[in-house]
C-alpha cells in the first residue's frame, strides 16, 4: 500500500477540494505604504501566540498526494493538527513543538520525530515546512530570514518567497482587521502544500 493510500485519499481529490481560483493579476514590489502596512500586520499578528483555524489541507510530493479537513491549534510554539480524510472519515493527529513531534491515528503505534516535517515526510512522503507555515498561513514572513514579497491590486501580499518555497496568496479575508489569508498555496518543486482557511478562531481578530 502506498503512502497516499494509507490516508485513503487520491491526489485528484486534492485538486477537487482545493480548486484554484484565478491568481491575483497584479504582482509588484511593495510601495512604502504597502510595506509599512505589512510591517504593522506582522507586528500585530506575530505577537499573538495562541490562535487556531479550521479549513482544508492538501499536500503532494509530485506523485502521491492527499487532502482532507484540517484543524490547527497553535499555543506558542506548541501545535496540534487534526487531519481528517473526506471519504473514510479517518483522522490523524500531529502534536509537537521545539522538542519534537508525534503522529497518532495511522497505526497501532505513534510515530515520533525531531519535528513535524520529518514525521509527515516519513509517513506520507510530504515535505511540509510546518514551522514556517505557521507564519505564512497568516500572511507573515517567518522572522530572522530573508524573504521577498510582491503585492496585489488589493494592497495585500500576492506572493512570498522564503527558504526556497514560493507562497501564493490566492484569496484574503480582506474585511478583517488586520486582513488574513483565505487560500495559501506553497510550492517547492516537486512538493506542494495548500491550505484553504474556512474560519479563523480564538486570538485572531
Amino acid at each position: 500500500m502506498n503512502r497516499s493510500a494509507r490516508f485513503a485519499i487520491a491526489a485528484s481529490l486534492a485538486t477537487l477540494v482545493l480548486a484554484a481560483c484565478a491568481p491575483v493579476a497584479v504582482r509588484k514590489p511593495g510601495t512604502t505604504k504597502q510595506l509599512a502596512a505589512q510591517a504593522a500586520r506582522e507586528q500585530m499578528l506575530g505577537a499573538r501566540q495562541d490562535w487556531s483555524l479550521d479549513g482544508r489541507f492538501a499536500a503532494s510530493d509530485g506523485r502521491h498526494g492527499g487532502s482532507g479537513s484540517l484543524s490547527w491549534q497553535q499555543n506558542g510554539q506548541q501545535y496540534q493538527f487534526t487531519l481528517r480524510a473526506p471519504i473514510t472519515g479517518k483522522s490523524v493527529e500531529l502534536n509537537g513543538g521545539p522538542n519534537g513531534a508525534v503522529l497518532t491515528g495511522m497505526g497501532k503505534q505513534a510515530l515520533a520525530g525531531r519535528d513535524a516535517g520529518e514525521v509527515l515526510n516519513e509517513e506520507f512522503g510530504w515535505n511540509v515546512p510546518v514551522a514556517d507555515l505557521a507564519w505564512w498561513v497568516r500572511g507573515l514572513r517567518a522572522p530572522g530570514r530573508p524573504a521577498i514579497l510582491t503585492f496585489g491590486a488589493n494592497g495585500l501580499p500576492a506572493t512570498l518567497d522564503q527558504d526556497g518555497w514560493h507562497v501564493d496568496y490566492r484569496d484574503w479575508y480582506a474585511e478583517r482587521n488586520p486582513p488574513l489569508p483565505r487560500k495559501v498555496y506553497a510550492s517547492r518543486n516537486p512538493y506542494t502544500v495548500r491550505v484553504l482557511i474556512e474560519q479563523w478562531n480564538q486570538a485572531i481578530p
